[in-house]
């Protein structure tokens, strides 16, 4: 005998409730604890999403890519021991699947053009986190990119 599960909320008459979605794993690169913090406030405002690690350096973000296998990252530019674009370098030789969001004070033209080189799918200024964060983090979980538009070749 075979047994059908319908969910039996507000609206939600006949549909079948399948397993809970796993949320989407996130890991947090920047070397100030305050900002990690702030970045994990905001991600998890999301119920979809979760930060699955925090790494304080370069080195330490390359090593929890292997460890956690997270969804996306979020990797801030200027980090000690190993920058942004060396981590980025490191995690896309091991996961090119996994999709990287540059975080940066210094957001340029250059910075840009050299963060797609490695890899990064998309890029904001931490002046800009809480307009952009969310939905970049979005744009990147659709396979998509999302630069500042000012910052790419016309």
């Amino acid at each position: 005998m075979a047994f059908s599960f319908y969910s039996v909320g507000p609206g939600a008459r006949g549909k079948v409730a399948g397993p809970p979605k796993a949320p989407t794993r996130i890991l947090v690169a920047d070397d100030s604890g305050s900002v990690r913090e702030q970045l994990r406030f905001l991600l998890e405002s999301n119920p979809d999403w979760e930060v699955c690690g925090e790494a304080a350096n370069g080195r330490e973000a390359v090593e929890k890519v292997r460890q956690l296998q997270p969804d996306l990252v979020v990797l801030d530019f200027s980090m000690p021991y190993m920058n942004g674009l060396q981590a980025a370098a490191g995690i896309a030789a091991e996961c090119p699947q996994v999709p990287m969001l540059l975080f940066s004070m210094f957001l340029s033209r250059q910075l840009v053009q050299e963060a797609r080189k490695l890899g990064f799918r998309g890029a904001i200024a931490k002046a800009d986190v809480s307009r952009d964060l969310l939905v970049g983090v979005a744009t990147l979980l659709k396979h998509q990119e999302f630069f500042p538009s000012k910052f790419l070749p016309s």
